[in-house]
C-alpha cells in the first residue's frame, strides 16, 4: 500500500490515517503552562520528545485552535511568559492525565479539576504536578510556525531550553533511573497507549 498525504489519508480497508499509529510509541509531554494574568493550565501533548542535551531542550506541537478563539492556552500562555514545565506522565497518573486533555474554558485550572496537586517550581513560575515523579523546568525558546490543512487550523512546534530537572529520588536504583519504578506512558495509534514495565540492553558498535 502507498498513500499520498495530500490525496488521501484513509484508503481502503483503512478506517483511519495510519500516521500516529505507525509513529509509536510517542512520549507524552504534560506541559503546565500559566497566563500572563496567572491562570494556571495543564494540558498532554502526543507531539513532544527531547531534542538535544547539551543543553538540554525539548519540544510539543499545539495543534489546532482554541474553542473560545486564537491560540490553545499552552500556546499563549508560554509565548507571553516565556515559561513552561514538562510533567512525567505515569501508569499511576493515567486518569488524571487524559482528563486534563479535556476542552475546557480558559479561566479552568485543569491541574485542580482533575484533583492534583500544584507543587512550587525553583526557577519558573509554572508550578509542577507534585504526584509526578519528574519535571524539567523550561524557559521558552521560540515557536516554529507548521503547515497545517486544516482550515482556520494552527500547528506550532514550541521549543524550550531545560533549566532545572527534578527527580523523585525513590526512582534511582544504582544511580540510574529506572523506568521499572515510575513506568512511563507512551501515546500509541487511536485511543491507545502503552507503558513502559520492562526493557533490554544494547551497546552500541562504537
Amino acid at each position: 500500500m502507498f498513500i499520498d498525504p495530500a490525496d488521501n489519508m484513509r484508503p481502503p480497508p483503512l478506517k483511519h490515517s495510519p500516521f500516529k499509529a505507525l509513529v509509536v510509541p510517542r512520549p507524552i509531554g504534560w506541559v503546565t503552562t500559566m497566563s500572563a494574568a496567572g491562570v494556571l493550565n495543564l494540558a498532554p501533548f502526543s507531539y513532544f520528545n527531547a531534542v538535544c542535551d547539551a543543553p538540554p531542550c525539548v519540544m510539543y506541537c499545539v495543534n489546532g485552535a482554541h474553542r473560545e478563539g486564537g491560540a490553545k492556552d499552552s500556546l499563549m500562555n508560554v509565548e507571553e511568559t516565556g515559561e513552561f514545565v514538562f510533567n512525567l506522565a505515569t501508569w499511576d497518573l493515567r486518569e488524571a492525565m487524559n482528563a486534563t486533555s479535556a476542552h475546557v474554558p480558559r479561566s479552568v485550572d485543569e491541574m485542580a479539576e482533575a484533583g492534583l496537586t500544584a507543587a512550587p517550581a525553583l526557577k519558573v513560575k509554572p508550578p509542577r504536578v507534585a504526584e509526578s515523579p519528574a519535571h524539567f523546568e523550561c524557559r521558552y525558546l521560540k515557536t516554529v510556525d507548521l503547515p497545517c490543512a486544516t482550515p482556520g487550523g494552527h500547528n506550532a512546534m514550541v521549543l524550550g531550553e531545560v533549566i532545572g530537572i527534578h527527580i523523585d529520588e525513590r526512582v534511582i536504583v544504582d544511580g540510574l533511573v529506572d523506568v521499572r519504578r515510575f513506568k512511563p506512558v507512551a501515546r500509541l495509534g487511536y485511543m491507545d497507549y502503552a507503558v513502559v514495565e520492562d526493557f533490554f540492553t544494547m551497546r552500541r558498535p562504537d
